[in-house]
Formats: structure tokens, sequence, C-alpha cells
């Protein structure tokens, strides 16, 4: 045990002067805190089962790391619904429509690979703008002949990995009727944007025209969470039920068509921009979201943070001191920086 002790101190040692000559390196901090973080699981004697968990889900990671990688450019949209959606049902033309859709304004398609509404979103979008995240099962979820043998699709083993991926790559969420797994990815989507532990994209939920799933869905949340208090308001801002291929899309285009991404640098937030934000705009959102910052919302060059981002320094940029609280204001106020832009470009 001893020998053991030092030969873990030596490595931590050794990590450290590793760490102090590569200073061109952006991630070699990254590298050091995993290794250091190994090291400290040694030194826990943390039992193999643990040890397996960690392992396999490294591995799950670092592999779909490394598929997404090379598509980082473009945007993606995750499409969730129910696996026994039938390829003669209704729900699965609309699925198959929003994919094709998707695809021609040059989205590429998230999906579970599996059957029902996952096949109708490769059918729709096609194998080149199509990945497939499949989940090992006991009752072994075979990947639909869309994506089956495509090197875009991955097996996971966990669901946890699995539901990361989902997020971490979707620029937006569309979710079709479904059961107990479309509902746990759906209140996920939510729950995330909710207390910011994502960033925020369009959640839509997809219904027929004359389809009840939804707004009978949404009369539950009026009627039995928010008359409680559980959810307020301005929450339900957080989703958007659309009836079209069409109007989903343009959802999706809307949200991105001036607003591009944020990011928090210490305690600020800077929001990227496609186009330079008017006077009139940032008087605006001073006067209505005084409620969401701290101080002034002003215009600013990209902060030196930022320069590990580099395809993104030649956006505009806003910045201020958002309370990290109420990120349903906060996805009001890209709705107004989207809205004012589409007005200046009326």
């Amino acid at each position: 045990m001893e020998q053991q002790t030092k030969t873990l101190a030596d490595l931590g040692a050794q990590i450290d002067e590793w760490l102090r000559t590569q200073n061109d390196f952006v991630n070699a901090d990254q590298f050091a805190g995993i290794l250091r973080t190994l090291l400290k699981l040694a030194q826990d004697n943390t039992e193999r089962g643990d040890l397996k968990i960690l392992n396999r889900a490294m591995q799950e990671l670092r592999h779909a790391f490394s598929i997404f990688a090379p598509y980082r450019h473009l945007r993606k949209v995750s499409i969730f619904g129910s696996t026994r959606v039938q390829e003669n049902d209704p729900y699965y033309d609309l699925a198959r429509s929003v994919a094709q859709e998707l695809a021609h304004a040059g989205f590429m398609v998230i999906t579970g690979a599996g059957p029902g509404i996952m096949q109708a979103g490769h059918e729709g979008a096609g194998r080149e703008r199509s990945f497939g995240v499949n989940i090992r099962l006991p009752s072994e979820q075979a990947a639909n002949p869309f994506i089956r043998n495509d090197p875009k699709l991955m097996n996971f083993h966990f669901f946890f990995t699995r539901k990361l991926m989902f997020v971490k790559e979707a620029d937006a969420v569309i979710i079709f009727p479904g059961g107990f797994g479309t509902h746990d990815e759906l209140l996920e989507s939510i729950t995330l944007a909710q207390t910011g532990k994502t960033h925020l994209v369009p959640i839509i939920l997809m219904d027929l025209p004359d389809g009840t799933y939804w707004t009978r869905w949404q009369e539950f949340l009026r009627d039995d969470v928010m008359s409680r208090g559980y959810i307020v308001e301005r929450e339900m801002a957080f989703f958007k039920i659309v009836t079209s291929a069409e109007a989903a899309v343009k959802e999706i285009t809307t949200f991105y068509r001036n607003f591009h991404s944020y990011r928090f640098v210490n305690r600020d937030l800077v929001i990227r921009l496609n186009y330079p934000p008017p006077p009139a705009l940032i008087e605006r959102l001073n006067r209505d979201f005084a409620d969401i910052v701290t101080g002034q919302v002003r215009q600013t060059e990209p902060l030196p943070a930022e320069a590990d981002d580099p395809g993104k320094l030649h956006l505009h940029r806003l910045l201020m001191r958002f309370n990290r609280e109420d990120y349903a204001r906060l996805r009001q106020m890209i709705d107004v920086i989207n809205a004012e832009e589409l007005s200046a470009q009326a």
C-alpha cells in the first residue's frame, strides 16, 4: 500500500510537470484534470463495479464526441416520438415531412435510430444528414434500415450518456406524441432549459392539424400544475405547439435569424448575434428586461476569455449581467432580439 501511494504521488507530480510544459496546448488543463481524477479513483480504492461504469461511460462519450466532431459546424435537430407508430400512420408521414424540410433547410437530424417516429425522421432526412443514437436494450432494439450500418450510428449502453448526446448536440428539439420515453425526453428538455443546465433551443411539440395530444397536455399544465403555483405562465414559452413541417422549420430558422449563441464569462452573459444590434434594440432590452439584468445591456467586442472559440469571434455581441435564474425571460429576450431583426429586414 505504501509503494502504491508513492507511485500515485509520483504520477501526480509528473502530471503537474507535464502541464507546466504545455503553454501552447489549450486543453492541457482539462486532460490534466481527467488524469488527476483517475489517480484519485485509485487512491480511493474505488470498487471495480463503479470503475466499470465510469470506464464504459467515458468510452461511449469519447466515441460519440469523435463521430459528431466533423459536423460541429452544422446545426442539428433532435427528433423524439413513439417507436410504435406504424408506417401508415399520419404521424409517420408528418415526421418524415418534418425531417425532409429540415434537411432541405440545411439541418442534420438526430433520432434514437429505432422504428416509428425515429425511422420516419431518418427516412425524411436521408442517410447523409442523419445521426442515430441507439440504445442497447434486453429486447435488442435494432437500428432502422435508413441508418443501419451508417458510420454516424452510435450504440449506447447507458441511457444517461445517450441522452447527454441528444441534448449536447441539438440546436432544436422536436417532439412527437409518444409514451413514457418520449415524455421523459420532453420533460428533461424543458427542465434543463428552465434550470440553465443546457443552452436554450427551440422545443417544438408536433401534432396533426386536428390533433389534441399536446393541446390537452398543455391544458393539464395550466389546470393542474400552474394553478398550484408549480410553474408560472412565462415558463410556457419554453415550448411551442405546431402542426406542419413548414411551421416547425420556420420556428427554428427564426430562432437563429439574428441570435447565434451565448456563453457565460465569469458572471457576465455574452449573447452572440449575426447582425449588429441597433441602438433601439439595446434600449428596448434595457427597458423591458430590467427585471433579469443587473446594470446595463451593452454592445461589446469579443472578451479575452472567448479566444478559445475562434470560430465565433467574428460575431456581434451583447454583454449583460443576467441573474441566472429566470431562463424563461431570457428565452423571451431572444425572441425580442430576433423580432427586431426581422422588423429591420422587412
